[in-house]
């Protein structure tokens, strides 16, 4: 019995150091190489990756029924991201286009990734958006502008693709943005990164924003509420 109470107390403990990781630290897992962009969470690529949730409203309560699984690779030229989205119904535009970044898709169902290089001004920073459809927007975001999405001129260069799987009812996106994008012309494990991850599901007025750091505001845009993606090397073959 003592032995068992044990087990149960380290189970306990290292669940309790895996959520507090998860809460602030996204670990990003080095590729030998750049793939094709897929959005299969079963494709090797992807199973290497360590998932974190975006689980979380804008002030922290938990929202189950959303539970986004996100994974990260990395590689010498590429920054990749997976959303894995439940949803219930989907607020999805009317007439995508997926030639063309669409302003204002906010509006709609979107995965979001909001990252920085800066440390010194967290003010600035990239926005990276996709859809259900895979319509997308990237934005220069500064803060600091009375209109900072005045900064979806700006182009990355950033690929998408997504599909739904409306039989299980979970969409998938997936992004491979351009470390140069982020002012990062090289990459190298241990880089960080400041990060914060969003969802925007269903249509109003029953709209849910679903977020990994919730950001106690009623606007995501609250780097202060940032948390941190690492770089880290391959550990498998």
């Amino acid at each position: 019995m003592r032995h068992f109470l044990l087990a149960c107390v380290l189970l306990l403990i290292g669940a309790q150091s895996f959520m507090a990781a998860d809460d602030g630290l996204i670990e990003s897992i080095e590729a030998r190489e750049d793939v094709a962009l897929t959005t299969d969470p079963t494709a090797v690529f992807w199973r290497q990756a360590r998932p974190v949730y975006a689980e979380k409203g804008r002030h922290g309560e938990i929202l189950n029924r959303y539970r986004t699984e996100i994974r990260s690779r990395w590689t010498k030229k590429n920054l990749y991201f997976l959303f894995i989205c439940p949803y219930e119904n989907l607020n999805l535009k009317p007439s995508p286009s997926i030639s063309n970044e669409t302003f204002q898709l906010w509006d709609w169902d979107v995965a979001e990734v909001f990252i920085g290089s800066d440390f010194q001004n967290i003010r600035k920073y990239k926005e990276f958006e996709i859809s259900p459809q895979a319509e997308w927007i990237d934005l220069d975001v500064d803060l600091a502008k009375p209109h900072h999405e005045d900064g979806w001129v700006w182009n990355s260069g950033f690929v998408v693709a997504a599909r739904i799987d409306s039989a299980e009812k979970i969409w998938y996106g997936a992004m491979r943005i351009p470390f140069s994008a982020l002012k990062n012309r090289s990459s190298a494990a241990g880089q960080t990164f400041r990060i914060n991850l969003f969802r925007s599901q269903g249509p109003p007025p029953s709209r849910t924003q679903v977020l990994w750091r919730p950001t106690m505001s009623e606007t995501f845009h609250v780097p202060e509420r940032f948390g941190l993606l690492r770089l880290t090397k391959e550990t498998t073959k």
